[in-house]
C-alpha cells in the first residue's frame, strides 16, 4: 500500500509519500518533504497563524511535485492528513487540499490525529518485537503544544491519563528563551547553551535553582506555567550585566531544561510502574532534545524495571508526514471499509 500523507498542523509544511510492507511491519519512506517557517516566525517569537496558513497554501503544491519526484510515485492508494489537534488555519489549509487531491485522483482519505502519529513515529523503523511484548506501554508525548501521557493497550486502544493543566513544555522552552533573548524556538538554543553549562546540579557553582512544577504530586498531570514565571522572576531580579552575562545565561538554560527533564522523566516511570507497562514510549519536537534521551535511558536503567524504551530518529520527533502516514495505515487496518471522504472537518483541540 502506498500512502500519500499530509501534515499542516502548525508551520511546517509537510509531505510524505510511505509504502507498507508486511502488514505494517515495515515501512518504506519514498519521500519526506519538509518545508520550514521557522525564519518567518522567529521575529514574532512563535508561529503567526494566519502568515502559516499562506505559506501552507504557497508550499503545498511546491512540496508535492517535490515528494512525488524524490518518490518516483504518481500512484497512490490513500491519502493521510493530519486534522488536529493544532492551529485551525493551517489545519483547514492542509485538509482542504486533501479533500482536492482525493477528488482529482478519486482516492479515500484518511483524517489523522496529530498526537497519536507522534506515538506512532515509532513505527516508521522495524521494531522487530511481537506487539505482546510492547503493550502495554506508556507513551509521553511532548512537543510546543502538547505534554501529555497515554497509556496503550495497543495501536488504537488509547487513554489519556495526564496531560498539561497550562502550558506545555516545549511553549516553557520557547518562553525562557524568549526572557533570555535567544531568539526562537527556543528548544534547539537552550539545549545548546545548556550544553556549555559545565557545572552538574547539585553544585556549588550553580546559583540558581527553579521549581519542579507537580513532581511530587501522586497523578500524571503537568504543569509548566509556574516555572515559565520563576523564570522571568529570576531574570528581572538580577541586574542588566549579569542578565547579559554568559555565565548567567548559560547556567539558567541549564537549570530550566533540567527541570523540564526532570518533571517529564519522574512523572512517565511513575505512570510506567503503576500501570505495570512494558515500554517507555517517546513522541514530539521536545523528544529530539539529546540531554532528554540519554537521561530517559539512565533512568530507566536505574529504576531496575525491565521496560522498553522506544524513541523515533530526531527527524521524525518533530512534525513530519511519514508518521501521519503510518498513523493512517494503522486506521485503515482497523477499518478496511473506509471510502472517498469529503466530509473531514478540523479540531483544533482534538484529544488522543
Amino acid at each position: 500500500m502506498i500512502i500519500l500523507a499530509i501534515e499542516t498542523s502548525c508551520d511546517d509544511t509537510c509531505i510524505s509519500i510511505i509504502k507498507s510492507k508486511n502488514k505494517g511491519i515495515k515501512f518504506e519512506i519514498l519521500s519526506n518533504v519538509i518545508s520550514s517557517q521557522v525564519k518567518l516566525h522567529a521575529k514574532y517569537g512563535g508561529v503567526y497563524p494566519s502568515l502559516a496558513k499562506r505559506e501552507h497554501q504557497k508550499n503545498l503544491p511546491i512540496a508535492l511535485k517535490k515528494a512525488e519526484k524524490i518518490a518516483g510515485v504518481l500512484r497512490f492508494d490513500l491519502i493521510a492528513v493530519t486534522a488536529g489537534p493544532g492551529l485551525e488555519p493551517c489545519l483547514w489549509t492542509g485538509v482542504n487540499f486533501a479533500k482536492e487531491l482525493a477528488d482529482k485522483l478519486k482516492l479515500p482519505i484518511i483524517p489523522v490525529n496529530h498526537i497519536e502519529a507522534h506515538m506512532l513515529a515509532n513505527w516508521l523503523l522495524p521494531i522487530n518485537k511481537n506487539p505482546k511484548n510492547i503493550f502495554p506501554a506508556i507513551c509521553l508525548v511532548v512537543s510546543g503544544g502538547h505534554t501529555c501521557l497515554i497509556l496503550m493497550r495497543n495501536i488504537g486502544k488509547y487513554k489519556l491519563i495526564g496531560e498539561t493543566r497550562d502550558d506545555a513544555a516545549g511553549e516553557c522552552f520557547d518562553k525562557a528563551a524568549r526572557v533570555l533573548g535567544l531568539g526562537y524556538p527556543g528548544g534547539p538554543v537552550i539545549a545548546e547553551q545548556a550544553r556549555r553549562w559545565k557545572s552538574k546540579i547539585p553544585s556549588p557553582d550553580g546559583q540558581i535553582r527553579l521549581p519542579r512544577p507537580m513532581i511530587n504530586q501522586k497523578n500524571y498531570d503537568f504543569s509548566f506555567s509556574g516555572l515559565k514565571t520563576a523564570i522571568l522572576y529570576d531574570f528581572q531580579n538580577h541586574s542588566s550585566s549579569t542578565r547579559n552575562a554568559q555565565k548567567y545565561i548559560r547556567e539558567m538554560c541549564f537549570e530550566t531544561q533540567q527541570a523540564i527533564i526532570d518533571v517529564l522523566i519522574k512523572k512517565t516511570i511513575k505512570a510506567a510502574k503503576d500501570f505495570n507497562a512494558k515500554t517507555v514510549i517517546l513522541g514530539g519536537g521536545v523528544t529530539a532534545n539529546n540531554e532528554l534521551r540519554k537521561q530517559f535511558k539512565s533512568q530507566i536503567k536505574n529504576s531496575k524495571l525491565k521496560i522498553q524504551f522506544l524513541v523515533p530518529p530526531k527527524i521524525f520527533c518533530t512534525d513530519n508526514a511519514a508518521m501521519v502516514g503510518v498513523a493512517a495505515f494503522f486506521r485503515q487496518q482497523r477499518n478496511k471499509s473506509l471510502k472517498i471522504l469529503q466530509a473531514i472537518t478540523v479540531n483544533a483541540n482534538l484529544k488522543i
